[in-house]
């Protein structure tokens, strides 16, 4: 089972390097690897050409976005499965995509997850959100749980027929597409219950000065899919308090 890997990359020198890495250390054999990136300007693109050879493919273009980027990387994918490991981001370890294709070959699943950590920018050893995503049920979707979109995994044949990210939205296309998925679709879902990646806080969903518009098109998106909009946000909102307290404390017993 071939797994394709998209990144979509912009201006990320000081991060790229390392996701580049993680993806070339899976012990996985048969990964296709795309980069799709928006015409940096620094010095991400000389970086990325530096593993010519080791990279499936790579497009250097300007796009609207990041989800313009990735909806391309996905259109050029011909793997069974796809993922997304964004630049900020890197696999937790060298096995993730092995596991990962494991639970598809035993399941059969059209959709596969996993857990994630958010991690401080600087030292990504200090765990600043513990994300557990926990099993998939329907009637959680009813009321805010979502899985960490960035584990996700999920059949290329299933994304061409349920179609691919909403680029009217900048930054929740990711929590679209799965309520899309994982509300109005009948999948098999199956949940891995290891950790998949670190996720560098600081990202487009994470910076706070775009919370009000993350607020905004989440609103947005529960309100397109028949949903009252506001407290299904607030819901949202709710399932990820105990990952932040959960992560203070192991910051607290460790600092101890």
């Amino acid at each position: 089972m071939k797994i394709s890997i998209i990144t979509s990359c912009f201006n990320r020198e000081a991060t790229i390097r390392q996701t580049i890495e993680s993806v070339l250390s899976q012990d996985y054999e048969d990964i296709e690897y795309i980069i799709v990136d928006g015409a940096s300007k620094d010095r991400s693109l000389e970086i990325i050409n530096s593993y010519q050879g080791k990279i499936t493919k790579v497009i250097s273009e300007p796009d609207t976005g990041m989800y313009e980027g990735i909806n391309k990387g996905i259109r050029l994918a011909t793997g069974d499965v796809v993922g997304l490991l964004h630049s900020d981001d890197f696999f937790f370890d060298n096995h993730i995509l092995s596991d990962i294709a494991d639970v598809f070959c035993k399941t059969q699943a059209d959709m596969v997850y996993g857990n994630g950590l958010y991690v401080d920018g600087k030292d990504t050893n200090r765990v600043i959100r513990n994300w557990i995503s926990g099993n998939y049920r329907y009637w959680k979707v009813r009321i805010g749980w979502l899985p960490l979109h960035s584990t996700v995994y999920i059949k290329r044949t299933v994304m061409e027929r349920l179609g691919l990210y909403d680029e009217s939205y900048k930054i929740a296309s990711d929590s679209e597409l799965l309520l899309r998925y994982l509300y109005e679709e009948q999948l098999h879902v199956e949940y891995l219950n290891k950790y998949v990646l670190k996720m560098r806080v600081g990202g487009l969903s994470t910076d706070a000065a775009s919370r009000i518009q993350m607020w905004k098109e989440d609103v947005r998106l529960y309100k397109e899919h028949g949903f009252w909009g506001v407290p299904e946000k607030l819901m949202k909102m709710g399932w990820k308090i105990p990952q932040f307290i959960e992560a203070k404390l192991k910051r607290s017993f460790t600092n101890d």
